[in-house]
């Protein structure tokens, strides 16, 4: 599995995970201790009928109350420790509809328009495209905008084409266009 896939899934089933992860560790916990509290291991060899210890018939009693759990240091106790501190640092998961109704807030007041808007260019030379789509969306009557579909274009001077012109650092210039965004 990929790790990212991986990071995906344990952070949208955090609460599943942690509880199915805490279940097995209690079960393989649990059968570790019967299997290992059982008498001493059967001697190996034949016995005979008469050296066959024979199990002695107690009389019926109450049975002792619960042993009190005792801490038992090992992985499996130390990753249910893990899991116990980590359900108090992540998040509370929202319902299906709760989750669905915040979705439609945001997708409700957006509208997406087409246009033309240069965008600036930034101090590092790079296109600040966030100040065209508000340029954009403010034309067609919203606040602000996003982004969603850029048009990148060459402008040079007419001299490039003259024939024997060679072409200079400054002769031409990328420019940037918002041509869609989503707006508010």
């Amino acid at each position: 599995m990929q790790p990212e896939r991986a990071l995906n899934i344990l952070l949208v089933f955090p609460k599943a995970i942690i509880t199915a992860s805490l279940a097995t560790g209690l079960a393989v916990t649990f059968c570790f201790d019967v299997a290992f509290s059982q008498s001493a291991p059967p001697a190996l060899g034949v016995q005979s009928p008469a050296e066959q210890p024979v199990a002695p018939q107690a009389p019926q009693m109450e049975l002792p109350p619960a042993p009190v759990e005792r801490e038992n240091p090992g992985l499996i106790n130390e990753i249910g420790k893990l899991f116990e501190k980590s359900k108090s640092a992540l998040p509370p998961l929202k319902s299906p509809s709760e989750t669905f109704n915040d979705l439609s807030n945001l997708a409700r007041p957006s509208t997406m328009v087409s246009g033309r808007a240069a965008c600036v260019v930034a101090s590092n030379g790079a296109p600040d495209c966030k100040i065209g789509a508000d340029r954009l969306c403010q034309s067609k009557g919203f606040k602000e905008g996003k982004s969603i579909d850029i048009n990148t274009s060459e402008k040079c001077s007419p001299l490039v084409y003259l024939p024997g012109h060679k072409r200079g650092p400054n002769d031409c210039k990328t420019e940037n266009f918002v041509t869609r965004a989503v707006c508010r």
